[in-house]
């Protein structure tokens, strides 16, 4: 079983990189699949690549990424604990927002990620995610810091670390967020 989760994420990567179900795979250096530990509790879901993550092939890797694992380590969890991807795999032109049809074709590549990873929280970062996994008609900033039960794990909706660099007010409530996070992960 604990070979097999790496194996199952490795051949989903490997089908997702030679996906071509929308447009953005033609405007991007690279696939940004996810990354982390297969067996986490915790999964880190944003919204899709950024110009660092296209240039390296990772997820969260650029400044709001840094932020990210600076929050992360505040909450006494390292990285490498955790699984991170994206609702897109591939960066958006001009880091827009994904349209909904690129959504629609990437979105069942998260959910296997889900499936195989089988976490217990999942921290949607951001209101795309938000919109994905919890209510097409989310309001990030109604529902963030309020947790969403879900199939088997739970959804706590906040704010995306790049949201932070933009409006550093952002930062308290976030902080808060992450603190519930961390309570809940030491039940498990």
């Amino acid at each position: 079983m604990e070979q097999e989760k790496a194996e199952n994420l490795k051949n989903l990567e490997e089908g997702v990189k030679g996906c071509s179900n929308c447009q953005l795979r033609k405007g991007c250096r690279q696939v940004v699949f996810g990354e982390g530990n297969p067996h986490a509790l915790i999964m880190l879901v944003g919204e899709g690549p950024g110009g660092e993550e296209d240039k390296q092939g990772r997820p969260f890797v650029g400044a709001a990424g840094k932020l990210l694992d600076k929050i992360l380590e505040a909450i006494n969890t390292d990285r490498q604990e955790v699984y991170i991807a994206n609702v897109v795999k591939c960066r958006p032109p001009n880091n827009r927002n994904p349209a909904p049809e690129e959504i629609k074709a990437c979105y069942p590549h998260l959910q296997k990620q889900i499936e195989i990873i089988k976490p217990k929280i999942i921290i949607s970062l951001g209101a795309v995610p938000a919109k994905i996994l919890i209510d097409p008609k989310a309001q990030i900033t109604r529902l963030r810091g309020k947790w969403v039960e879900k199939d088997e794990f739970k959804i706590m909706p906040t704010f995306h670390p790049a949201a932070l660099l933009r409006d550093p007010k952002k930062k308290k409530p976030v902080w808060q967020d992450f603190q519930e996070v961390e309570r809940e992960y030491k039940k498990y």
